[in-house]
């Protein structure tokens, strides 16, 4: 991509973008114009340090809740370090496992813990967040495989902790954390005595053929781009897996499914691909609620301090979704 074009992209963003994320669009833009000229190249390790230094930067407001401890819930293969955040220890509330996002190659527990908090505080609900294997030391399906056996065992935990709670499993996962929930809602959907009651969306990742059409109407410009995710792709999906099999896009649906709240940004590669997912669950009679946030981009909920709006109105939707 040629330095003009970069010039033409820094200047198109939409009067409905806020205007602080705007001008860190144009920064970072010009930050990836002198990379490219020293010949920068991506690694898993600046990968992973640049999302931390976004993220650490600008959500950096940590609601106070009365019990927050680390946990362990076992899997087949991995001992899931979990986080567990009760907002009212008196009182049995219903359970939401959270599934970061990251690209499966970044993010962690620790990292969105500010996010899990007001998940925390938004729905009334235990959240149990879960810090899965990442790519691409642990390529697919190491980190489906954690994401199943957390929601399997999340209420045995809780019995382990002696923690009043409601037997309501929900998930909330957030870009690939979306593309996790969206695979265990499938699974469970088969699976004897495992009920997923509701499930939350936030601009997932559910087309690991990357074949809708925002991919390339966003592919560059707007933090997200096309080339990134090919590359975190390649780096979880390491065995020459049937790309379309695996993507929650095209899976099965049954009436066993469970009602999805999906929001999508904009200006994000992948938002046309939670809208065909929206209507695919329509089709097949399962409730689903979408919201569209208009100037937004993906990760937004990583940069509060760019986009507090958009962040307060992610929370109100999921407390809304889950308080019916």
């Amino acid at each position: 991509m040629t330095l003009e074009r970069d010039a033409a992209i820094s200047e198109s963003f939409p009067a409905s973008m806020p205007e602080p994320l705007r001008d860190w669009l144009r920064v970072l833009r010009s930050a990836k114009q002198k990379a490219r000229v020293h010949g920068y190249r991506r690694t898993v390790t600046n990968a992973r340090e640049s999302w931390e230094l976004a993220t650490r930067r600008f959500l950096t407001e940590v609601p106070e809740l009365p019990q927050v401890r680390d946990e362990i819930i076992p899997g087949p293969d991995y001992r899931v370090p979990v986080r567990v955040y009760h907002p009212q220890p008196d009182e049995a509330l219903p359970v939401l496992l959270f599934v970061h996002g990251g690209g499966h190659v970044a993010g962690g527990v620790s990292l969105y813990d500010p996010i899990a908090r007001k998940l925390a505080l938004a729905a009334r609900r235990i959240v149990v967040a879960i810090d899965y294997r990442l790519a691409p030391e642990c390529p697919y399906p190491a980190q489906l495989k954690d994401t199943l056996a957390s929601a399997k065992r999340v209420f045995p935990l809780l019995q382990r902790l002696g923690l009043v709670y409601q037997p309501r499993l929900a998930l909330v996962g957030d870009s690939a954390g979306g593309a996790l929930c969206a695979t265990v809602s499938h699974l469970a959907q088969f699976e004897p005595g495992m009920h997923i009651e509701r499930q939350i969306l936030i601009y997932p990742s559910l087309d690991y053929t990357l074949s809708q059409p925002s991919v390339m109407e966003h592919a560059e410009g707007y933090l997200l781009e096309r080339e990134r995710i090919l590359w975190m792709f390649d780096a979880y999906l390491q065995n020459a897996e049937n790309r379309r099999a695996i993507s929650p896009l095209f899976m099965e649906l049954t009436p066993d499914y469970p009602p999805t709240l999906v929001l999508t940004c904009e200006l994000c590669p992948l938002r046309d691909e939670g809208s065909v997912y929206v209507q695919r669950l329509r089709e097949a009679g399962i409730e689903a609620e979408h919201h569209c946030l208009s100037g937004m981009i993906h990760g937004f909920l990583n940069l509060e301090g760019l986009a507090p709006l958009a962040c307060r109105q992610t929370y109100a939707a999921v407390g809304a979704f889950l308080g019916r």
